[in-house]
Protein backbone atom coordinates (compact mmCIF):
# COMPACT_ATOMS: atom_id res chain seq x y z
CA UNK A 1 0.00 0.00 0.00
CA UNK A 2 1.58 3.19 -1.22
CA UNK A 3 0.09 6.80 0.19
CA UNK A 4 2.50 10.03 -0.72
CA UNK A 5 2.01 12.92 1.28
CA UNK A 6 2.20 16.74 -0.33
CA UNK A 7 5.05 18.14 -1.63
CA UNK A 8 6.86 20.58 0.27
CA UNK A 9 9.29 22.96 0.23
CA UNK A 10 12.53 23.93 1.76
CA UNK A 11 15.00 26.62 1.60
CA UNK A 12 18.68 26.91 2.51
CA UNK A 13 18.77 23.81 3.31
CA UNK A 14 21.96 23.30 5.72
CA UNK A 15 23.03 20.44 7.76
CA UNK A 16 20.63 21.34 10.61
CA UNK A 17 17.94 21.20 8.50
CA UNK A 18 18.64 18.10 7.38
CA UNK A 19 18.94 16.78 10.59
CA UNK A 20 15.64 17.80 11.63
CA UNK A 21 13.94 16.40 9.04
CA UNK A 22 15.68 13.11 9.02
CA UNK A 23 15.56 12.97 12.68
CA UNK A 24 11.76 13.38 12.19
CA UNK A 25 11.28 10.66 10.22
CA UNK A 26 13.25 8.47 12.81
CA UNK A 27 11.28 9.72 15.71
CA UNK A 28 8.17 8.53 13.77
CA UNK A 29 10.03 5.24 12.94
CA UNK A 30 8.94 6.00 9.18
CA UNK A 31 9.02 2.85 6.90
CA UNK A 32 9.28 4.22 3.00
CA UNK A 33 10.80 6.61 0.79
CA UNK A 34 11.48 10.33 1.27
CA UNK A 35 11.93 12.17 -2.32
CA UNK A 36 14.32 15.27 -2.27
CA UNK A 37 14.84 17.21 -5.93
CA UNK A 38 16.96 20.40 -6.09
CA UNK A 39 18.79 21.60 -9.41
CA UNK A 40 16.71 18.95 -11.17
CA UNK A 41 18.13 16.57 -9.51
CA UNK A 42 16.08 13.80 -7.34
CA UNK A 43 17.27 11.40 -4.54
CA UNK A 44 15.21 9.04 -3.18
CA UNK A 45 16.16 8.15 0.41
CA UNK A 46 15.10 4.31 1.77
CA UNK A 47 13.64 4.04 5.17
CA UNK A 48 12.71 1.04 8.22
CA UNK A 49 11.65 2.39 11.22
CA UNK A 50 12.64 5.60 11.21
CA UNK A 51 17.04 4.56 9.83
CA UNK A 52 18.27 4.83 6.52
CA UNK A 53 18.46 1.68 3.96
CA UNK A 54 19.73 3.08 0.94
CA UNK A 55 19.58 6.26 -1.30
CA UNK A 56 19.06 6.10 -5.12
CA UNK A 57 19.12 9.01 -7.88
CA UNK A 58 21.66 12.02 -8.04
CA UNK A 59 23.79 12.92 -10.89
CA UNK A 60 25.56 9.71 -12.00
CA UNK A 61 23.94 7.02 -9.63
CA UNK A 62 25.77 3.96 -11.82
CA UNK A 63 29.26 5.76 -11.74
CA UNK A 64 28.57 5.80 -7.43
CA UNK A 65 27.32 2.75 -7.37
CA UNK A 66 30.35 1.00 -9.68
CA UNK A 67 33.14 3.23 -7.86
CA UNK A 68 32.41 2.33 -4.54
CA UNK A 69 31.97 -1.40 -4.88
CA UNK A 70 34.77 -1.94 -6.87
CA UNK A 71 36.97 0.09 -4.39
CA UNK A 72 35.57 -2.31 -1.33
CA UNK A 73 35.13 -5.39 -3.46
CA UNK A 74 38.19 -5.31 -5.82
CA UNK A 75 38.00 -9.38 -6.34
CA UNK A 76 34.29 -8.91 -7.46
CA UNK A 77 34.12 -8.77 -11.57
CA UNK A 78 31.80 -5.95 -12.57
CA UNK A 79 32.12 -6.04 -16.18
CA UNK A 80 29.00 -4.78 -18.03
CA UNK A 81 27.77 -8.32 -19.35
CA UNK A 82 28.54 -9.97 -15.90
CA UNK A 83 26.41 -7.81 -14.22
CA UNK A 84 23.58 -8.38 -16.71
CA UNK A 85 24.28 -12.07 -15.52
CA UNK A 86 23.92 -11.38 -12.00
CA UNK A 87 20.64 -9.30 -12.46
CA UNK A 88 19.14 -12.14 -14.54
CA UNK A 89 19.97 -14.31 -11.39
CA UNK A 90 18.19 -12.02 -9.24
CA UNK A 91 14.82 -11.75 -10.99
CA UNK A 92 14.56 -15.34 -10.27
CA UNK A 93 14.37 -14.84 -7.04
CA UNK A 94 12.88 -11.58 -6.14
CA UNK A 95 9.35 -10.64 -8.15
CA UNK A 96 10.57 -8.12 -10.91
CA UNK A 97 7.82 -5.84 -9.78
CA UNK A 98 9.61 -5.01 -6.32
CA UNK A 99 13.04 -4.54 -7.85
CA UNK A 100 13.06 -0.94 -7.77
CA UNK A 101 15.90 -0.25 -6.29
CA UNK A 102 18.37 -3.18 -7.58
CA UNK A 103 21.65 -1.71 -6.48
CA UNK A 104 20.87 -2.53 -3.11
CA UNK A 105 18.68 -5.73 -3.72
CA UNK A 106 21.93 -6.95 -5.56
CA UNK A 107 24.44 -6.43 -3.03
CA UNK A 108 21.39 -8.34 -0.75
CA UNK A 109 21.99 -11.22 -3.44
CA UNK A 110 25.94 -11.09 -3.63
CA UNK A 111 25.91 -11.55 0.36
CA UNK A 112 23.43 -14.40 0.44
CA UNK A 113 25.74 -15.74 -2.01
CA UNK A 114 28.62 -15.02 0.03
CA UNK A 115 30.37 -13.04 -2.44
CA UNK A 116 30.54 -9.88 0.05
CA UNK A 117 30.90 -9.42 3.57
CA UNK A 118 28.69 -7.28 5.61
CA UNK A 119 31.27 -5.24 6.07
CA UNK A 120 32.08 -4.48 2.34
CA UNK A 121 28.41 -3.54 2.32
CA UNK A 122 28.72 -0.93 5.27
CA UNK A 123 31.61 0.81 3.21
CA UNK A 124 29.64 0.60 0.47
CA UNK A 125 26.32 2.24 1.48
CA UNK A 126 28.32 4.82 3.85
CA UNK A 127 30.13 6.32 1.21
CA UNK A 128 27.13 6.27 -1.57
CA UNK A 129 24.97 8.37 1.77
CA UNK A 130 27.98 10.41 1.88
CA UNK A 131 28.23 11.56 -1.52
CA UNK A 132 24.34 11.67 -1.63
CA UNK A 133 24.63 13.90 1.20
CA UNK A 134 27.44 16.22 -0.09
CA UNK A 135 26.02 17.20 -2.95
CA UNK A 136 22.69 17.76 -1.55
CA UNK A 137 24.78 20.23 0.33
CA UNK A 138 24.92 22.50 -2.53
CA UNK A 139 21.76 23.16 -2.55
CA UNK A 140 20.19 26.41 -1.53
CA UNK A 141 16.34 25.03 -1.96
CA UNK A 142 14.94 21.78 -2.29
CA UNK A 143 11.53 20.19 -2.70
CA UNK A 144 10.67 17.22 -0.62
CA UNK A 145 7.94 14.42 -0.28
CA UNK A 146 7.81 11.52 2.05
CA UNK A 147 5.68 7.89 0.72
CA UNK A 148 4.87 5.30 2.52
CA UNK A 149 6.01 2.08 1.33
CA UNK A 150 8.09 -1.35 1.80
CA UNK A 151 9.94 -1.53 -1.48
CA UNK A 152 12.76 -3.34 0.27
CA UNK A 153 12.04 -7.02 1.84
CA UNK A 154 15.67 -7.04 3.05
CA UNK A 155 17.75 -4.62 5.44
CA UNK A 156 20.78 -5.30 5.08
CA UNK A 157 22.06 -2.97 7.93
CA UNK A 158 20.39 0.55 9.22
CA UNK A 159 22.33 4.02 9.07
CA UNK A 160 22.12 6.60 11.69
CA UNK A 161 21.40 9.62 9.22
CA UNK A 162 22.67 12.48 11.48
CA UNK A 163 26.32 10.36 11.48
CA UNK A 164 26.29 10.91 7.90
CA UNK A 165 25.21 14.26 7.28
CA UNK A 166 27.82 15.99 9.96
CA UNK A 167 30.10 14.13 7.74
CA UNK A 168 29.33 14.98 4.74
CA UNK A 169 28.63 18.49 6.16
CA UNK A 170 32.62 18.80 7.17
CA UNK A 171 33.79 17.32 3.84
CA UNK A 172 31.34 20.29 2.05
CA UNK A 173 32.93 22.69 4.75
CA UNK A 174 36.42 22.05 3.54
CA UNK A 175 35.60 21.78 -0.22
CA UNK A 176 34.46 25.39 0.21
CA UNK A 177 37.90 26.34 2.52
CA UNK A 178 39.88 25.25 -0.73
CA UNK A 179 38.08 27.57 -3.04
CA UNK A 180 36.19 24.63 -5.05
CA UNK A 181 32.75 26.31 -4.12
CA UNK A 182 31.82 26.52 -7.40
CA UNK A 183 33.07 23.27 -9.14
CA UNK A 184 31.37 19.59 -8.84
CA UNK A 185 33.38 16.66 -8.04
CA UNK A 186 31.00 14.95 -10.73
CA UNK A 187 33.26 17.02 -13.32
CA UNK A 188 36.06 15.39 -15.50
CA UNK A 189 39.71 17.18 -15.38
CA UNK A 190 41.06 16.93 -19.30
CA UNK A 191 43.68 18.39 -20.14
CA UNK A 192 42.85 20.80 -22.70
CA UNK A 193 46.50 22.54 -23.91
CA UNK A 194 49.61 19.83 -23.26
CA UNK A 195 52.04 22.68 -24.14
CA UNK A 196 51.27 25.32 -22.06
CA UNK A 197 51.23 22.54 -19.21
CA UNK A 198 53.71 21.33 -19.44
CA UNK A 199 55.78 24.54 -18.88
CA UNK A 200 54.10 24.57 -15.86
CA UNK A 201 55.17 20.75 -14.13
CA UNK A 202 58.19 18.44 -14.48
CA UNK A 203 58.27 15.96 -16.86
CA UNK A 204 57.51 13.69 -14.54
CA UNK A 205 54.35 14.77 -13.14
CA UNK A 206 53.44 16.03 -17.07
CA UNK A 207 53.56 12.58 -18.23
CA UNK A 208 51.25 11.55 -14.89
CA UNK A 209 48.93 14.10 -15.74
CA UNK A 210 48.64 13.40 -19.25
CA UNK A 211 47.78 9.83 -18.75
CA UNK A 212 45.34 10.21 -15.69
CA UNK A 213 43.57 13.62 -17.06
CA UNK A 214 41.78 12.27 -20.07
CA UNK A 215 38.17 13.69 -19.37
CA UNK A 216 36.77 9.76 -18.70
CA UNK A 217 37.49 10.34 -15.19
CA UNK A 218 35.48 12.29 -12.75
CA UNK A 219 36.91 13.78 -9.76
CA UNK A 220 35.34 11.32 -7.72
CA UNK A 221 36.62 8.37 -10.01
CA UNK A 222 40.37 9.96 -9.59
CA UNK A 223 39.93 10.09 -6.05
CA UNK A 224 39.38 6.58 -5.78
CA UNK A 225 41.49 4.96 -7.78
CA UNK A 226 44.80 7.49 -6.47
CA UNK A 227 43.78 6.85 -3.24
CA UNK A 228 43.85 10.22 -2.07
CA UNK A 229 40.85 12.10 -0.73
CA UNK A 230 38.71 14.28 -2.78
CA UNK A 231 39.59 17.97 -1.56
CA UNK A 232 43.64 18.05 -1.72
CA UNK A 233 43.05 15.97 -5.08
CA UNK A 234 40.76 18.50 -6.82
CA UNK A 235 42.60 21.48 -4.85
CA UNK A 236 45.51 20.05 -6.29
CA UNK A 237 44.54 20.25 -10.18
CA UNK A 238 42.38 23.57 -9.80
CA UNK A 239 45.48 26.33 -10.63
CA UNK A 240 45.64 24.29 -13.88
CA UNK A 241 42.09 24.70 -14.42
CA UNK A 242 42.44 28.54 -13.32
CA UNK A 243 45.53 28.80 -15.97
CA UNK A 244 43.16 27.21 -18.60
CA UNK A 245 45.73 23.99 -19.24
CA UNK A 246 43.29 21.85 -17.94
CA UNK A 247 39.28 21.70 -17.68
CA UNK A 248 36.25 20.33 -16.17
CA UNK A 249 34.05 18.89 -17.85
CA UNK A 250 30.76 17.14 -17.63
CA UNK A 251 30.33 13.29 -18.52
CA UNK A 252 27.57 10.70 -19.01
CA UNK A 253 27.35 8.73 -16.03
CA UNK A 254 28.25 4.69 -16.82
CA UNK A 255 25.28 2.62 -18.62
CA UNK A 256 23.27 0.49 -15.93
CA UNK A 257 22.84 -3.01 -16.63
CA UNK A 258 19.18 -3.19 -16.58
CA UNK A 259 17.10 -1.54 -19.49
CA UNK A 260 14.73 1.42 -18.22
CA UNK A 261 11.83 -0.62 -19.26
CA UNK A 262 12.83 -3.52 -16.63
CA UNK A 263 12.50 -1.50 -13.54
CA UNK A 264 10.47 1.78 -14.14
CA UNK A 265 8.98 4.67 -11.40
CA UNK A 266 5.36 4.46 -11.70
CA UNK A 267 3.80 6.92 -14.21
CA UNK A 268 2.05 10.01 -12.53
CA UNK A 269 -1.25 9.39 -12.16
CA UNK A 270 -2.87 12.34 -10.50
CA UNK A 271 -5.10 14.79 -12.37
CA UNK A 272 -3.63 15.70 -15.76
CA UNK A 273 -2.89 19.25 -15.76
CA UNK A 274 -2.42 21.22 -19.42
CA UNK A 275 0.41 23.72 -19.96
CA UNK A 276 -0.41 26.15 -22.92
CA UNK A 277 3.14 28.40 -23.03
CA UNK A 278 5.46 28.66 -26.62
CA UNK A 279 8.85 28.22 -24.45
CA UNK A 280 10.13 24.88 -24.20
CA UNK A 281 11.98 25.63 -21.11
CA UNK A 282 8.58 26.72 -18.91
CA UNK A 283 7.18 23.64 -19.87
CA UNK A 284 9.93 21.24 -19.25
CA UNK A 285 9.77 23.28 -15.84
CA UNK A 286 6.17 23.22 -14.80
CA UNK A 287 6.65 19.21 -16.33
CA UNK A 288 9.26 18.44 -13.28
CA UNK A 289 7.59 20.24 -10.54
CA UNK A 290 4.26 18.79 -11.24
CA UNK A 291 5.57 15.54 -11.47
CA UNK A 292 6.91 15.94 -8.43
CA UNK A 293 3.53 15.56 -6.81
CA UNK A 294 2.17 12.80 -9.56
CA UNK A 295 0.16 15.18 -11.59
CA UNK A 296 0.37 14.35 -15.04
CA UNK A 297 0.87 17.19 -17.66
CA UNK A 298 0.41 17.98 -21.37
CA UNK A 299 2.04 20.64 -22.82
CA UNK A 300 1.40 22.30 -25.82
CA UNK A 301 3.91 24.89 -27.71
CA UNK A 302 1.76 26.32 -30.59
CA UNK A 303 -0.77 28.42 -29.07
CA UNK A 304 -3.29 28.02 -32.43
CA UNK A 305 -3.25 24.42 -31.78
CA UNK A 306 -4.40 24.79 -28.02
CA UNK A 307 -8.22 24.88 -27.61
CA UNK A 308 -8.37 21.42 -30.66
CA UNK A 309 -5.66 20.02 -28.35
CA UNK A 310 -7.49 21.24 -25.08
CA UNK A 311 -11.12 19.56 -26.25
CA UNK A 312 -9.74 16.35 -27.02
CA UNK A 313 -7.26 16.05 -23.42
CA UNK A 314 -10.25 17.92 -20.94
CA UNK A 315 -7.45 18.92 -18.35
CA UNK A 316 -8.27 19.18 -14.99
CA UNK A 317 -6.24 22.55 -15.07
CA UNK A 318 -4.78 24.87 -17.75
CA UNK A 319 -1.61 26.91 -17.46
CA UNK A 320 -1.69 29.59 -20.08
CA UNK A 321 0.92 31.42 -21.20
CA UNK A 322 0.16 35.52 -21.42
CA UNK A 323 2.36 36.53 -24.21
CA UNK A 324 2.39 34.18 -27.21
CA UNK A 325 2.90 34.55 -30.77
CA UNK A 326 -0.16 34.76 -32.69
CA UNK A 327 -2.28 35.31 -30.18
CA UNK A 328 -2.31 35.77 -26.21
CA UNK A 329 -3.56 34.64 -22.66
CA UNK A 330 -6.34 36.79 -22.18
CA UNK A 331 -7.57 36.22 -25.73
CA UNK A 332 -7.10 32.29 -25.36
CA UNK A 333 -9.09 32.44 -21.96
CA UNK A 334 -11.48 33.95 -23.16
CA UNK A 335 -12.56 31.94 -25.61
CA UNK A 336 -12.28 28.74 -23.45
CA UNK A 337 -14.45 30.17 -20.86
CA UNK A 338 -17.35 30.28 -23.97
CA UNK A 339 -17.25 26.22 -24.07
CA UNK A 340 -19.45 24.60 -21.36
CA UNK A 341 -16.63 22.21 -20.18
CA UNK A 342 -14.12 24.61 -19.70
CA UNK A 343 -16.30 27.31 -18.04
CA UNK A 344 -15.53 26.16 -14.92
CA UNK A 345 -12.14 25.09 -15.38
CA UNK A 346 -9.29 26.43 -13.83
CA UNK A 347 -6.87 28.42 -15.64
CA UNK A 348 -3.96 30.33 -14.65
CA UNK A 349 -2.62 32.90 -16.54
CA UNK A 350 1.37 32.95 -16.62
CA UNK A 351 3.23 36.20 -17.27
CA UNK A 352 7.05 38.01 -17.14
CA UNK A 353 4.90 41.61 -16.39
CA UNK A 354 3.30 41.04 -13.00
CA UNK A 355 1.40 44.28 -12.97
CA UNK A 356 -2.14 45.32 -11.76
CA UNK A 357 -3.78 46.19 -15.02
CA UNK A 358 -2.06 42.68 -16.01
CA UNK A 359 -4.36 40.94 -13.00
CA UNK A 360 -7.52 42.74 -13.52
CA UNK A 361 -7.79 42.37 -17.16
CA UNK A 362 -7.10 38.68 -16.84
CA UNK A 363 -9.98 38.23 -13.71
CA UNK A 364 -12.16 40.11 -16.63
CA UNK A 365 -11.55 37.31 -18.88
CA UNK A 366 -12.26 34.59 -16.62
CA UNK A 367 -8.82 33.32 -15.26
CA UNK A 368 -8.98 31.62 -11.91
CA UNK A 369 -4.86 32.78 -10.80
CA UNK A 370 -2.38 34.73 -11.92
CA UNK A 371 1.73 33.18 -11.32
CA UNK A 372 4.48 35.42 -11.94
CA UNK A 373 7.76 33.94 -14.22
CA UNK A 374 10.47 32.67 -13.43
CA UNK A 375 7.80 30.01 -12.10
CA UNK A 376 9.01 29.03 -8.47
CA UNK A 377 8.16 25.49 -7.38
CA UNK A 378 6.46 26.07 -4.56
CA UNK A 379 3.82 28.47 -5.57
CA UNK A 380 2.82 26.28 -8.48
CA UNK A 381 2.11 23.75 -6.18
CA UNK A 382 0.36 25.55 -4.03
CA UNK A 383 -1.88 27.17 -6.52
CA UNK A 384 -2.29 23.66 -8.36
CA UNK A 385 -3.65 22.19 -5.19
CA UNK A 386 -5.59 25.62 -3.72
CA UNK A 387 -7.28 25.45 -7.35
CA UNK A 388 -8.49 22.29 -7.99
CA UNK A 389 -9.53 21.76 -4.08
CA UNK A 390 -12.03 24.96 -4.86
CA UNK A 391 -13.09 23.44 -8.47
CA UNK A 392 -13.94 19.83 -6.42
CA UNK A 393 -16.24 21.28 -3.99
CA UNK A 394 -18.00 23.19 -6.51
CA UNK A 395 -18.39 20.53 -8.61
CA UNK A 396 -19.80 18.68 -5.24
Amino acid sequence: MTNKQSVITISDFTAAKQSRLFGLLKQSQFNGQLQLTAHHTKWTFEFYMGRLLYVTGGKQPMRRWYRHVKHACPDLYLELSTLKSEFRKLSKTENQKKLTCWEYQLLGFWYSQQKISRKQINQIIENIFLEAFFDINQAREVVYQVQTDNQLSHQLLLINAETIIYKAKALWKSWLEAKLGDRSPDLAPIVRHPLELKKQVPEPLYRNLTMMLTGQQTLRDLSIKLNRDIVSLSASLLPYVQQGAVELIEIDDLESPISPSTVQEPSPSGPLIACIDDSPAICRALERVLGTADYQTHCVQDPLRAIAVLLSKKPALIFLDLVMPGTNGYELCSKLRKISCFKETPVIILTGNDGVIDRMRARMVGASAFLSKPINPHQVLSVVERQLSKHASVEI
